[in-house]
């Protein structure tokens, strides 16, 4: 899902020795990476071999229909999709309501939610299949039954492979300089600021970026370290 401009506040079945593209098992790529590989309540860990998180879903809806996505496809509201902040683009999700036990099975097509305690943004056609809808906000649980390999679709419908890099977020502005600005104040403090530029076909958004890293366990690191400093962040992939 795209962010609003404002700063930022906020795996089909596979059994765990399933290899994937990254040349782990799925098992070993979440615990190597730093994720938690016992049950607790909430959070990510490991059930029965597959990685398994738990937290609160959204959904979004008509504000970002016909919008182009994180992987270059046109958002659809009514077809069966989803937005994760950091697993593959592709990856594809077994969701249950904790309230009533209806699931829904979900593609990875997009990047959010940019919300502080939400793990998962739905299309509003998986929410109608969850039965959330007018709830709005519901507990879930998040199964992965296939790891994706983070393609995206440029302009033209050409797929291009991209290697999964995990990066922090502090912000996200439709004016550049105020982009800019941001980006100076954290340089002065912190290496590989960037902004990346965002065209989601309606509007162009500039998002500020600190870090780039192949385990998600290091961009959470630095998150800690610019809250620490009072930026307000999320871990992102790319």
């Amino acid at each position: 899902m795209t962010n609003t401009s404002s700063v930022s506040k906020s795996f089909l079945q596979a059994p765990a020795w399933t290899p994937v593209r990254w040349g782990l098992p799925l098992f070993l790529l979440f615990c190597l990476s730093g994720t938690a590989c016992t049950v607790h309540r909430g959070g990510v860990h490991v059930e029965q071999g597959r990685r398994v998180e738990y937290g609160q879903a959204s959904w979004y809806g008509r504000d970002f229909h016909g919008r182009r996505t994180a992987n270059g496809e046109i958002y659809d509201m009514y077809k069966i999709s989803a937005a994760h902040k950091t697993l593959p683009l592709g990856t594809r999700v077994r969701v249950t309501n904790r309230n009533n036990g209806r699931t829904v099975t979900v593609r990875i097509n997009d990047r959010g939610p940019y919300v502080r305690g939400r793990i998962i943004d739905l299309s509003y056609g998986a929410a109608q299949a969850l039965g959330m809808v007018d709830k709005g906000v519901v507990p879930v649980k998040v199964e992965v039954l296939s790891l994706g390999d983070n393609r995206y679709y440029k302009v033209g419908g050409q797929p291009v492979r991209s290697s999964l890099r995990f990066t922090v977020q502090v912000g996200s502005f439709l004016r550049e300089e105020n982009a800019q600005a941001l980006k100076r104040s954290l340089a002065s403090r912190f290496k590989d600021v960037y902004i990346r530029r965002w065209d989601d076909s309606r509007k162009v958004y500039y998002r500020v970026r600190v870090g780039r890293f192949s385990r998600e366990a290091d961009a959470r690191l630095l998150a800690q370290k610019l809250e620490a400093a009072r930026f307000s962040t999320f871990v992102t992939a790319e």
